[in-house]
C-alpha cells in the first residue's frame, strides 16, 4: 500500500487504543492507515523523521474560548493550535442562540482545526467579562433547543457559569434551564464553578452523570474539598456515577492545593483542559502541554495525562474517530518532545511546584495535512492579567 505521510521511528503513545512503542505511523488520506513497526520509508510519499519524539492522537481541549473579535474571551483557534498538538478545540460557551450563525460561520467553517461548542444558555453569551445570566429573560429554554437542534454537528452540550458575577442574585435558575434544555436534546451541561453563591452542594444537585463540572481544581469557595482537605461525598457520590471532572485551568481557575487533595483521594481529573482565552494565554496557564507537565509534575504517568486530553475528551464529544491513532481513525497526529530538567510551575494563585518534565510540541497534524504556524492575533485592550499574576511578563515562558 502506498501512503501520503509517514511519521517514522517516534515513540507512541495512545493509549484509549492501548497502542505504545517505537512504531511507524501511516496515513492516507486524511486516516490514519497504519500503526507498525518499521514500516518502508518507500511506501510513503512524505516521511516525517519523528526519531526522538513521542507520537501521540491529536490533544483535543475540552474547554476553549475561541470567539475572537465577537468576545471579551475569545482567541483565534488554529494559530494556537498549531504550536500545541492540538487538533481539536471545543469553546465552552463564548457563544449563545443569538451569536452562535457567526461562530459557526467565522470561527468554526474558517478554521483548520476542528472545532465543537457548548452553546451558553444565556442567548448573549460571553460577549462581556460576566453577568450574562443575570437577566433571565436572556436564559431562553426554547431558543436554545432550535439552535441546538440546527446545528447537532458542532453543538455538544449547554453552559452554565454558576458564580455571583454571572448570576447577580439570579442564584441557580438559569442552570436550571440549562439543565431543561439539555434534557431535552439529550446533551451533557457543563457548569462553571469559582466562588459561591451558589453553593456548590445546590449546584451539584442540578447536575447528571454525564454532565462536566469545570474548573474541578479550583482554589475558591465553591472548590470540591473542604478545609481539611477531604473530598466532598457529595462531589464522589456523583463522579462514582459518571460525573465529569474537568480541570479547565484558565487564569483563576486551577489550584495546586485542590488537585493534589484530589489525587491524593484517588480522584485524578477525567479530563485536562486549559480554558483558553485573552488572559490565560498570558500564563501561568499559556497552552495546553504546559498544563499536560503541571500534571506530569504532581506524579501522573505520561499515558494517564494522554488519555486525558485525547480519548477521555473524544468519548464525552462522542466522536469515535477523534483521539486515537487506530486505523481508520481520522489523521489527527501530535508530535511532541519531552525535555528532562528543573522547571517552576505555578497555579493561579502563583503557588509553585518543581518539576522534572516538560512536554514540548514539535508538530501538529489535522486530517493528515501539517498546521503551519503562524503569527497570533495581538491581545485585546483590555487582555490586563490580575496584579498577583504580572510578575510573569518578567519570567520565561516555562
Amino acid at each position: 500500500m502506498r501512503f501520503d505521510l509517514l511519521i517514522k521511528g517516534g515513540e507512541v503513545v495512545d493509549p484509549g487504543a492501548n497502542l505504545s512503542g517505537r512504531m511507524d505511523v501511516a496515513v492516507a488520506g486524511d486516516r490514519i492507515a497504519a500503526v507498525e513497526h518499521d514500516l518502508p520509508a518507500a511506501s510513503a510519499r512524505q516521511v516525517i523523521d519523528a526519531g526522538g519524539e513521542y507520537v501521540t492522537p491529536g490533544l483535543i481541549d475540552l474547554h476553549t474560548h475561541a470567539y475572537w473579535g465577537v468576545s471579551y474571551f475569545g482567541v483565534e483557534p488554529d494559530p494556537i493550535a498549531a504550536r500545541t498538538g492540538v487538533t481539536t478545540w471545543v469553546d465552552a460557551g463564548t457563544s449563545g442562540a443569538f451569536s452562535f450563525p457567526g461562530f459557526r460561520r467565522y470561527v468554526v467553517e474558517a478554521s483548520q482545526a476542528r472545532g465543537f461548542a457548548f452553546l451558553n444558555i444565556s442567548s448573549v453569551g460571553l460577549v462581556a467579562l460576566t453577568n450574562e445570566a443575570s437577566n433571565l429573560n436572556y436564559c431562553d429554554v426554547d431558543l436554545a433547543v432550535k439552535t441546538i437542534e440546527a446545528s447537532r454537528d458542532i453543538i455538544v452540550g449547554v453552559k452554565s457559569r454558576m458564580d455571583p458575577d454571572a448570576t447577580l442574585g439570579t442564584g441557580t435558575e438559569s442552570l436550571r434551564r440549562a439543565r431543561e434544555a439539555a434534557d431535552q436534546v439529550g446533551l451533557p451541561v457543563m457548569v462553571h464553578i469559582a466562588e459561591g453563591p451558589p453553593a456548590l452542594k445546590d449546584i451539584i444537585a442540578l447536575m447528571r452523570p454525564g454532565d462536566i463540572l469545570t474548573h474541578c481544581c479550583t482554589g475558591y469557595s465553591n472548590r470540591v474539598i473542604d478545609e481539611k482537605g477531604k473530598l466532598f461525598d457529595f462531589v464522589r457520590r456523583l463522579w462514582d456515577q459518571g460525573l465529569i471532572l474537568d480541570v479547565a485551568h484558565g487564569t483563576g481557575s486551577f489550584g495546586y492545593a485542590t488537585a493534589e487533595a484530589m489525587l491524593e483521594a484517588g480522584l485524578p481529573p477525567d479530563v485536562i483542559s486549559t480554558d483558553m482565552h485573552q488572559l490565560s494565554v498570558q500564563g501561568p496557564m499559556y497552552d495546553l502541554p504546559v498544563v499536560m507537565s503541571k500534571f506530569l509534575s504532581l506524579g501522573m504517568s505520561l499515558a494517564d495525562v494522554i488519555e486525558r486530553t485525547t480519548a477521555a475528551p473524544a468519548k464525552i464529544l462522542g466522536q469515535p474517530d477523534l483521539g486515537t491513532l487506530r486505523p481508520g481513525a481520522k489523521a489527527d497526529v501530535a508530535l511532541f518532545a519531552l525535555e528532562r530538567g528543573s522547571y517552576a510551575f505555578y497555579d493561579s494563585y502563583m503557588q509553585s511546584r518543581q518539576g522534572t518534565q516538560k512536554l514540548v510540541p514539535a508538530l501538529t497534524i489535522v486530517g493528515g495535512k501539517v498546521l503551519e504556524r503562524r503569527p497570533e492575533k495581538p491581545l485585546a485592550v483590555w487582555a490586563e492579567l490580575p496584579e498577583h499574576q504580572r510578575i510573569l511578563r518578567a519570567q520565561p515562558h516555562p
